[in-house]
């Protein structure tokens, strides 16, 4: 393996870790020894790579790297292509925007073949659907209020015409054929809800701020769906 593709390689590795690696299993990874995977990570912290190293813990690729799509495998771009295209079907105004500028990002940078490859792909998402209710808050609410872990105050109409009012925590928003739905920690039920986000009638932030870390209490979410062996996104359940 050329120096340059052993040095690419390395920052992949690193960046698909969340815990520290040592340099023995690197070296073995890679199919080096442990003096010259010394010698690769110097380089690369030599060219600005936040390479991280403690004796006896390991290496870990802090935040701020940025891998260029152009470093992307032809498996790995058509993956992206898929997913963008995907998003361009079913995403909201928003990441439909989002979608095209990545798009054109990604297609600047790759050579002819690779552009064609974009233009005629392999994968395709199939047909549209029939299109989705409108929706009386804006998907970009929800967003905000995701990122800031802010608590909502929504009117809910459930399918069965029932109206309630309910503080929840918003987690994630979920894109299924026929509908989008807002998962969310409920107060009143105590329990993870997935409201559809056409029959959220108003949202309003209550102004404080839900506890614990958002990741985690998705990933209590997805745990709690894999015991119950429940479908993902099954709005309504309230």
């Amino acid at each position: 393996m050329a120096r340059t593709t052993r040095l690419l390689e390395l920052l992949q590795i690193l960046r698909g870790k969340t815990q520290p690696v040592t340099a023995a299993s690197l070296a073995a990874e890679l199919g080096v020894s442990e003096r010259t995977l010394y010698r690769d990570v110097a380089e690369l912290s030599a060219q600005g790579a936040p390479i991280y190293g403690e004796a006896g813990v390991g290496y870990v690729l802090r935040p701020g790297l940025f891998l260029p799509p152009l470093m992307l495998s032809d498996d790995e771009t058509e993956a992206v292509v898929l997913g963008l295209r995907y998003v361009d079907q079913r995403g909201d105004g928003a990441l439909r925007e989002a979608a095209a500028r990545a798009s054109a990002k990604i297609a600047a940078i790759l050579s002819t073949a690779a552009k064609e490859a974009m233009l005629s792909p392999i994968s395709l998402p199939g047909p549209r659907g029939r299109g989705y209710p409108d929706n009386a808050v804006p998907l970009t609410a929800f967003r905000a209020a995701i990122r800031a872990q802010a608590k909502l105050r929504i009117a809910y109409q459930a399918a069965n015409g029932a109206s309630t009012e309910r503080i929840v925590w918003p987690l994630a928003l979920g894109f299924t054929n026929e509908a989008r739905v807002l998962l969310a920690w409920c107060e009143m039920r105590q329990a993870y809800r997935m409201f559809r986000t056409d029959r959220i009638g108003s949202a309003e932030e209550t102004g404080g701020l839900y506890p614990g870390r958002r990741g985690q209490l998705v990933r209590k979410w997805r745990s709690q769906m894999n015991r119950d062996q429940a479908g993902e996104f099954t709005p309504d359940r309230n």
